[in-house]
């Protein structure tokens, strides 16, 4: 096995979850969709302000990494 090339990556990662998403999408599918874009949109541009990547968002998840710990702990959602 050859490892002089390998690099580790371990990225800080950023993965928020709706409390609530199925009975919220049972009550009103369209409502909860709309609002949980409009949300996910300022999500994506703090972000990309904090220098960070949003990688996948299916249903009520966002998987984002950061370059540095700092740029995750400094997020506006960790205050």
């Amino acid at each position: 096995m050859v490892t002089q090339d390998f690099k580790r990556k371990l990225p800080p990662v950023f993965r928020p979850d709706v409390a609530g998403y199925s009975r919220l999408i049972g009550e009103d599918e369209a409502a909860t969709v709309k609002t949980l874009e409009t949300y996910k949109q300022v999500i994506f541009s703090l972000i990309k302000q904090h220098r960070g990547r949003a990688i996948d968002s299916p249903g009520d998840n966002i998987l984002a990494e950061f370059a540095s710990v700092v740029s995750r702990n400094d997020h506006p959602t960790r205050h």
